[in-house]
């Protein structure tokens, strides 16, 4: 029913999911069960992706959402937003290549007659838009309203509304146990070193935080609050096992840190006190990355 994300670690509905007749009622089941645990306080070990998340809450995705789910296409899709499409050389139509539950590829229209429309530098932003919304909700459109059916048995939208798409995963699976010392030991650094003050402001700035900012931390830098069962040694990412990393961030030094969370890497510019690592962590954790959204 469910395909793995890139991160290894979080789940969403399988768009073959169909190959089973019964797909649909499983899903609503799966909903009753995630609605059910809500309804009674129990915490279930099921982590999904963001965007399913979002679908949950009835929050509209966002492009950057893509990036946890296929890092690749996210990248790809970067690219064509960012650069002429000559000097990309690519020859797009407004249409999906899509594999069917029984493996056989088929193209569908993102609009009428989509396959018709080429994509230009100047409708490229509508290109993406659509896309990006075919490969995280139109493609799995029954999927997603199979388990709301289900879900809304037991939680109405009106409640599950006020939260937002992080609190809904720790309402679901609760607070991890985050152990920092073992967190600290299995951190790579790029362009940092361990000794640097950075580094240093760094962990005392995550020694200070409380359960539920280290959750915060965890979801930004990998996407989940999931904590390995055999500990940050094997955290997963899009390559299989990939430690959590630290890169200096290169320009402003005032700047919030970033985070790519399909390599575990959170980029930290070069601050200048602890308090500052403090505020601008903070400040990261609490508002996230802006991206543009879509219905």
């Amino acid at each position: 029913l469910f395909k793995p994300a890139s991160d290894g670690a979080t789940f969403q509905p399988n768009p073959a999911s169909g190959i089973n007749v019964d797909h649909l009622d499983y899903f609503k089941f799966v909903g009753r069960i995630i609605g059910k645990a809500i309804a009674d306080g129990q915490m279930l070990d099921a982590h999904f992706t963001r965007s399913f998340y979002k679908h949950i809450l009835g929050i509209h995705v966002e492009v950057d959402d893509l990036e946890a789910i296929d890092p690749e296409y996210y990248k790809n899709l970067k690219q064509v937003l960012e650069h002429p499409l000559d000097m990309l050389g690519l020859e797009l139509t407004f249409s999906a290549e899509t594999r069917t539950e029984w493996g056989k590829d088929q193209v569908e229209d993102l609009v009428p007659g989509g396959s018709n429309i080429a994509v230009t530098d100047e409708n490229k932003h509508e290109y993406v838009r659509l896309i990006s919304r075919h490969r995280m909700t139109t493609g799995i459109k029954s999927q997603i309203e199979a388990f709301l059916d289900g879900f809304h048995e037991l939680v109405s939208p009106d409640l599950i509304s006020l939260f937002n798409e992080k609190e809904l995963e720790l309402l679901i699976s609760g607070l991890p146990e985050i152990d920092l010392a073992d967190l600290e030991a299995n951190t790579d650094y790029n362009n940092f070193k361990a000794s640097d003050p950075q580094i240093i402001w760094f962990w005392n700035t995550m020694k200070s935080l409380n359960h539920e900012e280290k959750a915060l931390f965890l979801q930004f830098v990998t996407g989940t609050s999931k904590v390995p069962i055999e500990g940050f040694s094997n955290l997963q990412g899009m390559r299989g096992v990939q430690k959590f990393n630290i890169h200096k961030a290169f320009g402003s030094k005032g700047g919030l840190p970033q985070a790519h969370t399909c390599f575990n890497q959170l980029d930290l510019p070069e601050y200048t006190s602890e308090e500052q690592t403090r505020e601008k962590l903070l400040m990261a954790l609490r508002e996230g990355s802006e991206g543009f959204a879509f219905g």
